[in-house]
This record gives structure tokens, sequence and C-alpha cells, in this order.
């Protein structure tokens, strides 16, 4: 049995670019970074890797359209590598080809939870304890 799946959570580092295919399918392609961070020898250590993720069909108009360079997004997908001849050189480039996209948070955004207003406002006497079912 043999298995190409990828999940990954980051922040974009550039803004979706959207282009057509010639037979008219929608791609767009865009790049995740993802940080690590570890402890060597007693010192605090962080990498970032960067992912090409393209994505194609609906998600790929709602990506371009919802998302930005800095907004959170979860990808889940397959690794493909492709290539092609340069100027007489073989390139090679690895992409994660996306199967689904989660859009997470904005990076202006100010958290809900932390608005006073998106929280409701219910009198301490509307809630009894003996009501709760568990």
């Amino acid at each position: 049995m043999y298995l190409n799946k990828v999940i990954v959570a980051g922040n974009l580092t550039i803004d979706p670019e959207l282009k057509a295919l010639p037979g008219g399918q929608n791609v767009c392609s865009m790049s995740i970074a993802t940080n690590e961070v570890y402890t060597k020898d007693g010192e605090r250590k962080e990498t970032t890797e960067y992912h090409n993720i393209v994505i194609f069909g609906k998600q790929a108009e709602n990506s371009a359209k919802y998302l930005k360079k800095g907004d959170q997004a979860l990808i889940e997908g397959k690794n493909q590598t492709r290539s092609w001849e340069k100027d007489g050189v073989k390139l090679y480039r690895t992409e994660i080809i996306a199967q689904s996209i989660q859009f997470g948070g904005k990076r202006d955004a100010t958290p809900a939870a932390s608005s006073p207003s998106a929280l409701p406002n219910y009198p301490a006497d509307e809630i009894n304890p003996d009501n709760i079912p568990f």
C-alpha cells in the first residue's frame, strides 16, 4: 500500500495568484510558511519551511478571493514534483496539490473572543445549574 498525504498549517507568504488553464479550469498558486521550534544544546532554535501550494477549481477561486499574504490556512493534499527544461537545464519544483483548504485567522483581524460584543451577555439569574443535563 502506498500513501501520499500532506497536511500543513501556516501563514501565506504571498498573495494567492489565480490563473486559468487553456481548458478553462482555474488554478491558484501560493506559498505557505510553517515554523518549527526546538532546543539544541540548551538553546532555543526556530526553522521555517516554505511550501508551494497549487489549488484547482472552485477552491482556487475562493482562495484567491478571500486569502491574502499573512493569513492562516490549513492545506490537505499530496506532494507532486514536476520538471521542465530551461536553457538546457532540467529544473524541478515540488508542490502540494491541495485537495482541501481551510481558511484560518486574518493577520489584521482582532480575535472575536477579545471583543466584548462578541460574547453573549446573559444575566446571572437566567442560568440555573439544576437545568443543566449533566
